[in-house]
């Protein structure tokens, strides 16, 4: 069990009063596990105290090249120095909206964000305007950022039939359900068989090209594009998580499937609050106020949108990402790992199922197989509890799902990590 300096157990206090459950909302541990981060360095973080983790989270996933990596911690400098903000058109947001459209597939025009929550908000806004249908199709279990459309049937009780949608959080409006429409991931004939029922009402379908780490059957995304493509029928990517880890070119590149518009985030926006909207030019002129009429309009303002200190952190992280070899290794550090942990397992007859990718995956306490939301409700939430506490005790950081492989984990990295692996796996049947 790390120890608490009274330094941190000051702070935590002040955590405690001033944040309420003494936390950011995203994560949080028990009080007796509880710490501040201090820093971060490459593949490590270290708390108030001086402990030392092993980080498995890297900030929800941005940090693919690391925490404070060198050429983007000197390009932040030098657009700090030139302004931080200006609330006009700036060379560093041309620049990266060309390196996007160059990159994503579906990609021929930009529109910059600074979250994840409100770049698939605008996407589903603009399939909205697009279309003139009011409607979107949603999968039980995604998700897509904390608006009220995207908290329907997030965390559902999964009593709900498709395609009703049931919300996952406190103020959100009773009309909103009337607008969300529910599908099961993984299941193209009954998704295929909801927007041929709704086909005139929907605007739009938004998934998780990779929903959290479930990855997509085979024909499942191709199914998808063929029949929203039927109807007139936008199909939108979240790839806030997927853009540039599963590929340069994202998911639609990985799975060669390419969507109407998709969001992206996180890796791009080198760990700085940045991320956007793109798409065919077609959908996205619903922002060019001279290429449509009043009805069509979406206006779309933010005071950082496209800020040139966060543009320059996603220009720097792109290009160390345009390196050669960048992609090998971080499926390298994913691939051991994963494989380490299903022998590890295996040999202690620990029922396990490994999902996901290489490059974004984590495993549920199970001996079927898992291909959607009510399959993961069916795992052993309790052991899960107890491996990744185990992990934290002994320095490796893992939130509640996902492990974010990176090219800077080490190989000394992965064998402590492992080490963790074998100590806490044998005990979790007990």
């Amino acid at each position: 069990m790390a120890q608490r300096t009274p330094q941190e157990r000051r702070l935590l206090d002040k955590a405690a009063q001033y944040l309420p459950g003494g936390n950011l909302g995203n994560l949080a541990f028990s009080d007796d596990l509880s710490f501040l981060v201090r820093e971060g360095r490459g593949s490590h973080v270290w708390d108030v105290s001086g402990n030392e983790y092993v980080d498995w989270i890297m900030g929800s996933g941005p940090m693919l090249l690391g925490h404070a990596h060198p050429a983007v911690t000197e390009a932040v400098i030098k657009a700090v120095e030139q302004g931080s903000t200006f609330f006009a058109t700036n060379e560093k947001a041309v620049l990266l909206a060309e390196e996007l459209v160059k990159a994503v597939p579906c990609a021929e025009q930009v529109r910059f964000t600074t979250s994840g929550t409100d770049a698939c908000f605008q996407a589903m806004r603009a399939a909205r305007a697009y279309r003139g249908r009011e409607k979107i199709l949603k999968f039980e279990g995604g998700y897509h950022g904390t608006s009220d459309y995207a908290q329907m049937s997030v965390t559902p009780s999964a009593r709900e039939e498709f395609p009703r949608s049931e919300a996952n959080n406190a103020g959100i409006p009773q009309a909103i359900q009337d607008l969300m429409l529910i599908a099961p991931f993984n299941d193209l004939e009954t998704t295929t068989a909801i927007i041929e029922a709704h086909h005139d009402e929907l605007a739009g379908v938004i998934v998780e090209p990779l929903q959290r780490v479930l990855a997509p059957q085979p024909g499942f995304l191709k199914g998808l594009q063929e029949v929203t493509s039927l109807y007139g029928i936008a199909l939108i990517f979240d790839e806030v998580v997927t853009s540039f880890r599963l590929a340069y070119g994202g998911a639609q590149e990985f799975y060669d499937v390419v969507p109407d518009m998709c969001s992206v985030g996180k890796i791009m926006g080198g760990g700085y609050p940045l991320a956007a909207l793109l798409g065919a030019e077609e959908f996205m002129s619903v922002y060019d106020q001279s290429a449509v009429d009043t009805d069509s309009f979406v206006s779309q303002v933010g005071t950082l949108n496209g800020n040139p200190v966060a543009c320059a952190a996603g220009l720097a992280s792109l290009a160390e990402l345009r390196k050669e070899g960048a992609y090998d290794r971080l499926r390298e550090v994913g691939g051991r790992l994963r494989q380490a942990l299903v022998d590890i397992c295996n040999q202690h007859d620990v029922p396990v199922q490994m999902c996901g990718e290489d490059a974004i995956f984590d495993i549920f306490f199970i001996d079927r197989r898992v291909l959607n939301y009510r399959d993961t409700l069916l795992a052993d939430s309790g052991m899960m509890a107890r491996f990744n506490t185990g992990l934290l005790e002994r320095g490796i950081l893992k939130g509640g799902q996902k492990y974010y492989p990176s090219i800077v984990h080490t190989d000394e990295d992965l064998d402590k990590t492992i080490q963790a692996f074998e100590e806490v796996i044998p005990g979790l049947k007990n």
